[in-house]
């Protein structure tokens, strides 16, 4: 079957499936399985947000290091070339701020690095094209994606303006050391998008994001809409920008320059 005909049949299965009424993404986003469980250890927020404190990086290595603290902690494949998998990642001022207000920087702004994961967006646009609701918002902002429901068409890619989601063109388990790193958390298939999610895993069981931990202090994660917590109050004491801000979504990854 090729790939038009895969998904005709995917909307028509899915179409049967609930009763032959036409649901937006939005709408199949609220219903989507997949969420993670909580207890009276989850770590809860109205909207989970993070802060990188990029002064005090010193450089690519550092964030390297946080790369491979998510590498493992997600069993996220390690393929070389343009059809790698990546969660967390860095890259220039010029590619990461295109839109930047100040177009001639310092030398220091201009030629360092900077971190990038999905940016958790209070108005996704992944989330409205998603034809199977596989990519949803949480209730405390997380946009997390449902391996199960990926019927892998990509429409999600196409709609993110930060390049955050990969796409697994050859099977990711064929890239991991048996048993994989973190045994603990599910391995995805060839065929299907995937991408930071926050760690909500680990939220939900009361630990903070694993790059988080591994930073010492140099990313801050917390309830955007606390004005105590910690992201918060360190936005309110610092100058701060986030990527793309025109195109109205609304990221929650904060960056102090």
């Amino acid at each position: 079957m090729n790939r038009r005909g895969f998904i005709k049949t995917a909307w028509l299965s899915a179409f049967t499936m609930i009763g032959g009424t036409a649901l937006s993404g939005e709408a199949l986003a609220g219903v989507a399985p997949g969420r993670y469980g909580r207890n009276e250890k989850s770590l809860r927020a109205k909207r989970w947000g993070m802060v990188v404190k990029t002064r005090e990086f010193g450089g690519p290595e550092d964030y390297a290091l946080l790369a491979e603290v998510c590498r493992k902690e997600h069993n996220v494949p390690r393929i070389d070339g343009p059809r790698n998998v990546k969660w967390f990642w860095h890259d220039t001022f010029a590619r990461v701020f295109p839109d930047a207000v100040n177009d001639r920087p310092d030398e220091r702004t201009r030629s360092s690095v900077f971190p990038l994961l999905c940016n958790h967006c209070d108005n996704p646009p992944c989330v409205r094209v998603c034809p199977t609701g596989a990519t949803y918002k949480t209730e405390d902002g997380i946009v997390a994606i449902d391996y199960h429901r990926c019927i892998g068409c990509r429409f999600c890619m196409a709609g993110c303006p930060y390049g955050a989601r990969s796409f697994n063109f050859k099977d990711p388990r064929l890239f991991l050391p048996d048993p994989p790193p973190n045994p603990a958390f599910p391995t995805r298939m060839i065929g299907v998008v995937e991408k930071c999610n926050f760690c909500a895993e680990r939220l939900a069981v009361g630990r903070m994001p694993a790059c988080v931990e591994a930073s010492n202090g140099r990313i801050l994660f917390g309830d955007l809409e606390d004005p105590e917590s910690t992201p918060r109050r360190a936005l309110a004491e610092n100058y701060s920008i986030r990527r793309k801000p025109s195109l109205g979504t609304r990221p929650g990854v904060y960056y102090i320059i």
